[in-house]
């Protein structure tokens, strides 16, 4: 079973695909080539710039590596919200000298474009976010080589996951840094998300399907425990954005473990959808008036985001961040790669001795 995925990489170590740039192909390669698995993310980008970074990638490693799309939203965002937001935000944008984007730039993601790109020019391994593919696009990219794997936060998204045709199931627990990936959103489900460990083992009992497991690991011993409790790999993400490799803007990077940040919240304010990262200021003023409205918010505050980063001012920046953040090593991807398998095969050793005594 576990193979579907397992044999794509020799160390069970998955580089979580992080959208908006910090999973560049430099960081992909690295993972991949070290013995984990690489993962571009397609999310925010045009299915031409989603291609010319697969090339990148193929030119840098010949091992395996996956892309992740995000999946086409529904509209269901109130117009008048998105209209009172944008009003609220408008200090924001005058401050950074820049213009709020505009909420109506689209809500597909490139989706159809990108998956006949992955379907015209294969990959290894497709993942989804945000909701569930057809069994007739599972089935295409099986039809061409690729296996496919679905994010999932509850048993019945799992569920449908299976029922879908898919490979596998990243499962995403509450501690995750960035957007949980949930299939719907639900403003009623705020922070209600089920921790890891305890959703392993609720999916691993619901579905026959190998898990990738995701959310706050940083340590080679937290890979041992997810594994041990049904995992088949480990998803890092906030483990391998600070690595010199990652294209996370220096800001974001050394707010990882900067005093100042303290502690990580779910938000809706910078993309309408509740996402993990270090409380700022933005977060702050604009957390509890944000509407749920994804993409729109997103499209909207972009700018801001960018301007901030520009001006190295971490305060105004989605600083997407994991509930281990501070456990964030700044090793050169492959390196850290080597570290966590230490680590891994260390505290197998120290249960094993554990179960013989």
């Amino acid at each position: 079973m576990s193979s579907a995925v397992t044999d794509l990489c020799p160390c069970p170590i998955v580089q979580a695909p992080m959208a908006g740039g910090a999973s560049c192909p430099e960081l992909v390669a690295a993972v991949s080539e070290s013995g984990g698995l690489g993962f571009l993310a397609a999310g925010y980008k045009t299915a031409d710039g989603m291609y010319q970074e697969i090339k990148q990638v193929r030119g840098l490693t010949g091992r395996p590596f996956g892309v992740n799309l995000f999946m086409p939203q529904p509209e269901h965002a109130d117009p008048a919200a998105v209209d009172v937001y944008r009003h609220q935000l408008a200090g924001e944008a005058g401050w950074y000298q820049t213009r709020l984007g505009d909420p109506d730039s689209g809500r597909d993601d490139g989706y159809d474009a990108k998956l006949a790109i992955l379907l015209d020019d294969p990959v290894p391994l497709v993942s989804f976010t945000f909701g569930c593919p057809t069994r007739e696009v599972t089935e295409a990219l099986r039809g061409v080589g690729t296996r496919t794997a679905v994010t999932v936060t509850t048993v019945e998204e799992a569920l449908a996951a299976r029922r879908s045709g898919a490979d596998a199931v990243c499962v995403q627990g509450i501690e995750a840094g960035g957007h949980q990936g949930t299939h719907r959103d639900n403003p009623e489900a705020d922070g209600s998300g089920v921790g890891l460990l305890a959703l392993i083992a609720q999916v691993r009992e619901a579905v026959e399907l190998p898990i990738i497991a995701a959310g706050g690991i940083m340590r080679g011993a937290q890979i041992a425990a997810v594994l041990a409790a049904g995992a088949d790999l480990a998803q890092l993400g906030t483990a391998f954005l600070v690595t010199p490799e990652s294209g996370a803007p220096a800001p974001h990077k050394q707010a990882m473990t900067d005093p100042l940040f303290t502690r990580t919240e779910l938000t809706r304010a910078f993309s309408g959808r509740p996402a993990r990262g270090l409380v700022n200021r933005f977060m702050r003023e604009h957390g509890p008036y944000a509407p749920a409205a994804y993409p729109e918010v997103h499209h909207m505050t972009s700018p801001i985001r960018k301007a901030a980063a520009k001006a190295g001012d971490p305060q105004a920046m989605a600083l997407w961040a994991g509930q281990g953040h501070r456990l964030a090593r700044e090793l050169p991807a492959g390196q850290l790669v080597e570290v966590l398998a230490a680590e891994l095969l260390a505290a197998k050793a120290a249960l094993a001795q554990g179960g013989a005594a």
